[in-house]
């Protein structure tokens, strides 16, 4: 018996060890769930998403960069961040709360305003601009065409739907992200 509860406590370590290294090289990702901790504020401690474009926001950091970083790469460009705020530079640990899902089969974009279809429209992985405008089924009669807005995490691109027909422009090429955003003002008086 003590041969067996031997191997099978250095199994567990094993296992454990193994684990740990892997969560310590794992790339972050658009979408993952991080646990952050402040040791010296825990009013900062908190569960944040990894956005679209890659970046986390803190209340004393601002948006910081995360996807294609290490758990240790994010907790330092953290501890840096926080670190004016601190006599001597904040102990930051950063885990994972939950992984993003993998191969999501459809990309789901969100359309506001003078819209034919308003709300949340799926679209297959790959979709450009073009594309989601087709599917949702184009603009209403009173929509500013020139002026529709692709939201896409903190980043804002103005798009001019009237240049992507005659062909002077080419962000009707633009692939669609997963949370993008597609605001269609109304035109004014004279639009």
């Amino acid at each position: 018996m003590s041969r067996i509860a031997t191997f099978v406590g250095s199994f567990l370590t094993l296992v454990l060890f193994s684990t740990i290294t892997l969560a310590q090289e794992y790339r972050i990702q658009p979408g993952d769930t991080l646990r952050v901790e402040v040791i010296e504020d825990p009013s900062l401690n908190r569960s944040v998403l990894v956005s679209p474009d890659g970046h986390i926001a803190l209340p004393g950091s601002g948006s910081v960069h995360a996807s294609g970083l290490t758990l240790r790469q994010i907790e330092a460009a953290l501890s840096r961040r926080f670190a004016p705020s601190f006599v001597t530079p904040p102990s930051v640990f950063v885990g994972i709360d939950a992984i993003a899902p993998e191969d999501d089969p459809v990309v789901a974009v969100f359309v506001v305003g003078e819209a034919t279809t308003v709300g949340r429209v799926e679209l297959e992985p790959g979709t450009t601009l073009m594309q989601a405008i087709a599917q949702f089924g184009g603009f209403t009669n009173f929509a500013a065409v020139k002026r529709i807005q692709l939201r896409r995490g903190s980043q804002v691109f103005t798009i001019n739907y009237n240049e992507i027909l005659d062909g002077t422009s080419r962000d009707g090429a633009l692939r669609m992200n997963q949370g993008d955003v597609i605001a269609v003002p109304q035109r004014t008086l004279f639009e």
